[in-house]
């Protein structure tokens, strides 16, 4: 593919002098190609192009954002959707720095992300001779933010760079990482041999100890009032998590990062709402609490910690966190993708530990133990009103959009309270990574570009994006690249005149309420003005058929909707 490649570009246009057609960037585009990369996220600018050159001749999509913060949330929606890293390409200095609050994002999340840059020649670093985009040490301002920053010297050392970035992805906890490659390397002839820009094959994820696995796999079937707390980690078991929740018959609560992990339609889901205190007694009340894959922070708990009062059996990739916020009293270290696996078939193996108690002894547990479907049924309405109760006519407006979103939906969200508040609680999901968002790193601007992101990588599926005023100016510049890619999205704009959180905040600290109320452009018009289509809602009995009336239109349409509307709903 290499050489084909390098052929046409070199009959399609004239190379500068000192630039040649199979060069490093063409080794890092293929090898990304390789891998499954069709889309990149980034802003052409005059370092970069050797990697830009190589995009249309490997059929990967150029997606160029508004914003280098908006190629960074666009790759994550992007990735979220496709189980691939997402590559964002930034020029040197100021294009990378723009990038690292979505490198912080993806860090804080444990997001997958590749951040490709140029740098300065060889020989130059540090040289503070005013040359163009000139930096101090990028690498090293990355190195401060993502989990590695590596700058390379050659095409080999490129490809082995994208090589141990996929191996942590696949098989570590993902986090961004940043390949920083020097224009005179970028432009300069490749020595990566051919057999390294094949993507490697996958191995079988690591699971647990099998002492450990039976250990688990017999309190777990001994247990009386057990619940499964999932977090983003256990999404890579799949279904497995659904059997396991069924052949335990257990309640199952998951983080924000975790919605979705089991169809929150289902009889033993509880939904996303940890961060609720109904939800986090009843974690605390179980006699065991199987947790996968959170480090059940603050963030997600709302400034409180858990403190389980039965044994805690925890999953995770990481032998460090087994000790983090909640001390694990059965550390499962593993991959949830083989360790759920794993205590399904301890749970069903009639030859397990499990199974050595008499038939009488099971069937006495058995009756000690309610229904799983029947503690969440007497839970669910007590979390309802407990949600509703943090903000009604936010609840009011998330129950509108669930009342029309269609079942394959992907859901973007922001930092805002229209999500945390409403769309977080009030729109259930039964498809993993359908609900994007950034409950620890609570970054503002993240939810239209993500979206974009997802709608890219998933054609077929609608999107909306319903966050707040604040949350979209910070980002309010893609919907030009949304127009741009000719995609079908919905932007839902809950207005309630500024940063309304941070208002209570001052109000709760005895501040007058400053600069917090915020001048509000002409949402629809703007819409317009970007090349979509604007419609200010005036009546909340309006909002829901305006919404599937959107949706169904096609095209980038906004709808601006003042959260007062809802206040007597």
């Amino acid at each position: 593919m290499s050489e084909q490649t390098a052929q046409r570009v070199q009959q399609e246009v004239q190379l500068p002098e000192g630039v040649v057609a199979d060069n490093v960037g063409l080794s890092v585009l293929t090898l990304l190609r390789n891998y499954g990369i069709d889309a990149v996220f980034g802003i052409p600018g005059t370092h970069n192009l050797e990697f830009y050159r190589h995009l249309a001749p490997l059929g990967i999509r150029a997606v160029t954002s508004r914003h280098e913060q908006g190629a960074g949330y666009g790759a994550d929606g992007w990735s979220q959707q496709t189980g691939l890293p997402g590559v964002v390409i930034t020029t040197s200095g100021p294009g990378l720095l723009n990038a690292l609050s979505a490198a912080g994002t993806a860090y804080c999340e444990s997001r997958p992300l590749i951040i490709l840059s140029p740098g300065v020649p060889e020989g130059e670093e540090f040289a503070d001779v005013g040359a163009l985009h000139e930096t101090k040490d990028a690498v090293g301002a990355a190195g401060a933010i993502v989990e590695w920053s590596r700058r390379v010297h050659s095409g080999t050392e490129a490809a082995q760079a994208i090589h141990e970035a996929f191996e942590l992805f696949r098989y570590g906890r993902p986090r961004p990482v940043h390949i920083e490659v020097p224009l005179n390397v970028l432009e300069g002839p490749s020595d990566c041999p051919a057999e390294l820009l094949e993507a490697t094959p996958r191995r079988e994820p690591v699971g647990a100890s099998a002492q450990a696995i039976r250990h688990a796999a017999q309190l777990l079937a001994e247990s009386r009032r057990p619940v499964l707390l999932a977090g983003g980690g256990s999404l890579r078991a799949g279904q497995h998590l659904l059997q396991l929740a069924e052949a335990l018959d257990t309640p199952v609560l998951t983080t924000l990062n975790g919605k979705g992990a089991v169809p929150e339609s289902h009889p033993l889901s509880l939904g996303s709402d940890i961060r609720l205190p109904a939800a986090q007694q009843l974690c605390e009340e179980a006699d065991v609490l199987l947790l996968i894959g959170s480090k059940v922070g603050e963030a997600e708990l709302w400034f409180n910690q858990l403190h389980p009062s039965g044994t805690v059996i925890r999953v995770d990739i990481l032998p460090g966190q087994m000790a983090k916020n909640v001390v694990a009293d059965v550390p499962l270290v593993g991959d949830s993708a083989a360790v759920v696996p794993q205590l399904l078939t301890a749970l069903q193996d009639e030859h397990s530990v499990v199974h050595q108690a008499s038939a009488s002894e099971r069937v006495e547990t058995r009756a000690r133990r309610d229904r799983g479907a029947d503690r969440v049924a007497r839970l669910r309405p007590v979390l309802r009103d407990a949600a509703r109760e943090l903000a009604p006519p936010l609840a009011a407006l998330a129950e509108q959009v669930a009342s029309v979103l269609p079942a394959n939906a992907v859901l973007g969200g922001d930092s805002s309270q229209v999500t945390y508040f409403g769309t977080a609680s009030f729109v259930p999901q039964d498809r993993p990574h359908s609900f994007l968002y950034t409950p620890a790193y609570a970054t503002l601007g993240y939810g239209l570009p993500a979206s974009i992101g997802a709608k890219v990588a998933a054609p077929d599926r609608p999107v909306v994006c319903v966050l707040g005023d604040g949350a979209l100016m910070f980002a309010v510049q893609e919907l030009a690249t949304a127009v741009e890619q000719r995609l079908d999205l919905v932007v839902v704009c809950a207005d309630n005149g500024g940063y309304g959180e941070i208002r209570q905040n001052e109000l709760d600290r005895g501040i007058a309420p400053v600069g917090v109320d915020l001048v509000q452009p002409d949402w629809a018009a703007l819409a317009t003005a970007f090349g979509g289509h604007g419609e200010r809602i005036t009546s909340s009995e309006d909002f829901a058929p305006a919404l599937a009336a959107a949706i169904d239109s096609g095209g980038v349409r906004l709808l601006h909707v003042p959260t007062e509307l809802f206040v007597a709903a």
